[in-house]
């Protein structure tokens, strides 16, 4: 099921909106002879490369599979009946999948046709390996990943505002291995006018559709010969304004090739910017900043995970902005506090990573 789980995550960035799905077949004699993963545009899933691979040495075998198989015709034929017919004696899988076309059914069609079925086993790390997936498909709204960088005092630039760059190259590195493994990416404008950035993904990696860039600027401050702006056309660009936007302005942007949304909110209510994301099948967005943004999203409870990326600087300063903005608590109580978490080396610089703690009662 590790093989199964490593394979699922090869698909990366190139499946979204559906799973991260690997597949192993392993022979009676416990020999794999066969394995595959998911790639959307493929139109074949997971199983039906393994049992290619695996031939007729999947009579009898046992399919470990990281999600649920399908049981309906959809963009593929079901995959329950690929390993039916192949002669799969028994299928492991960690945990069903929720869509409501697949939710149980493929677990019962193998169990009608004599196939043995077990459910259970590396669960938790199957549901962290489709976090994004499982967690858009319970609320229809994306995964919310804030990542932060900053000296070890939490400042993210200097009084002066000088930011870049406070973190070293492997964080970097890392920064676009993530956004690689997102649908979209979003700041608010004081970012994107402080630090006018392109906020592409240049992980090198093949992805099935572009990084959507996603702004949060109410007064539509951002200059109209500002990168995000200036490759629009290129990669796409949503911005989340007031009504009460300059018109000409407005047009302006249009006429790049920018989308602008305006409502009533003004683009500050979080939970209305995510549920029109995920009407858009958008279901996960990696959040870059800046510290109002961090703060408002911390506070609202709207945080999934977070990865804070710390570099052995000190800067110092009243004056040097930190990482995130707010009220902040009152009482060490009411801190928010992170769990399973994981600490990484990422060259000179830690990253911590983690996943917000729920409030009890």
């Amino acid at each position: 099921m590790h093989r199964a789980l490593a394979l699922a995550a090869q698909g990366a960035g190139q499946v979204s909106p559906g799973p991260l799905v690997g597949c192993v077949i392993v022979s009676p004699s416990g020999e794999i002879v066969g394995e595959g993963f998911y790639l959307y545009e493929k139109l074949k899933h997971a199983e039906t490369y393994a049992l290619e691979q695996a031939g007729a040495r999947a009579r009898g075998a046992t399919a470990y599979v990281s999600l649920e198989p399908h049981a309906h015709h959809g963009r593929t034929p079901p995959c329950t009946d690929a390993l039916i017919n192949a002669g799969v004696s028994r299928v492991i899988s960690p945990i069903d999948d929720p869509n409501p076309k697949v939710s149980g059914k493929g677990f019962a069609h193998l169990r009608a046709a004599g196939v043995a079925v077990s459910v259970g086993l590396l669960a938790r790390e199957a549901r962290q390996l489709n976090e994004k997936y499982l967690h858009f498909r319970a609320v229809g709204r994306p995964f919310v990943h804030l990542k932060l960088a900053a000296s070890l005092d939490g400042k993210i630039a200097t009084r002066t505002g000088e930011s870049q760059w406070i973190t070293g190259p492997e964080s970097r590195a890392r920064v676009h291995e993530l956004r690689h493994e997102y649908d979209a990416i979003m700041v608010g404008g004081g970012t994107a006018t402080v630090d006018d950035p392109l906020l592409t993904d240049r992980s090198g990696q093949a992805r099935r559709k572009p990084l959507i860039r996603v702004l949060l600027d109410e007064d539509l401050k951002i200059s109209a010969n500002a990168k995000l702006v200036a490759t629009a056309a290129e990669s796409p660009l949503l911005i989340f304004a007031g009504q009460k936007a300059d018109t000409a302005k407005l047009d302006l942007l249009k006429s790049s090739g920018v989308e602008v949304v305006s409502d009533e909110a003004n683009g500050r209510d979080l939970l209305a910017v995510l549920s029109e994301l995920g009407a858009r099948s958008i279901q996960s967005v990696v959040v870059e900043g800046g510290a109002t943004v961090a703060g408002r999203l911390l506070e609202s409870g709207l945080v999934n995970k977070v990865s804070f990326f710390l570099a052995p600087i000190i800067i110092g300063g009243r004056d040097a902005p930190s990482a995130i903005g707010g009220a902040g608590a009152e009482r060490l109580a009411d801190a928010l506090r992170l769990q399973n978490v994981e600490i990484v080396r990422r060259g000179e610089d830690i990253e911590v990573t983690g996943y917000p703690r729920k409030a009890e009662g």
